[in-house]
């Protein structure tokens, strides 16, 4: 669940999807997830002040990176990274000295909130795999859960080092955005300010497209990263050193853009 395995149509950590999905146009799977055309947003639970924000409302104009689904604000003080897995990046981390703060989008319903549910399922799964139980508790982002998983995501829960985290759930019209707090934000509220005041900025772009509830909404290099890698793999053809296209999957598992 929290290591970097493989990242298949669904995201397997929020639980079962729709295995029946095959929807067209007009029908009612179209009508609930979201073809272009649809007038009404989706009603969920009410994001409480200050976002996350919708692309498609008004939003406090900040310097953010575009990385596909999601526009993250930049500052001196974050590092903010892509993380990939099986030639897909599957989360954004965004790092404040000693903190990180872990964010992943999902599509979502029109017309049901997801967290309450996912949060049941994490819950679930972390007694499972023996991590200990999560502790239900009111915060920022209104009810949150605390747990232990792993210091290293690829060894089993038994018998391994242990490490404090903070999961948070936000749902939007059409979209949810998990975000998991590591580090002293786990537990202090001065640790996880600056980065509980980071997603509060963050935009989350759903698109009009249609998508399967609780699939990953698509996370990519910023164009001046893309732009950058087609002029190095220009210049790579000129002095004859590739013979075939650069693939930033293979230039490492993350993506770094510090500002």
């Amino acid at each position: 669940m929290f290591g970097r395995r493989r990242i298949g149509k669904r995201a397997a950590d929020l639980g079962p999807a729709d295995d029946d999905y095959a929807a067209e146009p007009g029908d009612s799977y179209a009508d609930e997830y979201g073809y272009p055309g649809e007038e009404e947003p989706g009603a969920g639970v009410p994001r409480h002040d200050g976002g996350p924000w919708d692309a498609a409302e008004p939003y406090p104009a900040l310097e953010r990176v575009d990385l596909g689904s999601l526009h993250v604000p930049v500052g001196a003080d974050f590092e903010i990274q892509l993380v990939a897995a099986e030639q897909q990046f599957f989360c954004v981390t965004v790092r404040n000295g000693p903190n990180e703060l872990e964010l992943k989008p999902f599509a979502a319903p029109k017309s049901a909130p997801l967290w309450d549910d996912v949060r049941d399922e994490i819950a679930a799964e972390l007694a499972v795999a023996g991590s200990g139980p999560a502790e239900e508790r009111y915060g920022p982002f209104g009810v949150e859960l605390l747990a232990y998983v792993p210091a290293d995501p690829t060894a089993p829960a038994a018998g391994a080092a242990m490490r404090r985290v903070r999961f948070v759930g936000v749902d939007g019209p059409r979209w949810f955005l998990r975000g998991m707090f590591s580090g002293p934000a786990a537990d202090s509220d001065a640790a996880a300010a600056p980065l509980e005041e980071l997603m509060r900025q963050v935009v989350v772009v759903r698109g009009d497209h249609p998508v399967p509830p609780r699939e990953l909404l698509e996370l990519r290099l910023p164009p001046e990263a893309l732009q950058a890698l087609a002029e190095e793999q220009a210049r790579a053809e000129e002095e004859g050193r590739f013979s075939t296209p650069l693939n930033p999957f293979d230039r490492g598992p993350e993506f770094t853009e510090t500002r």
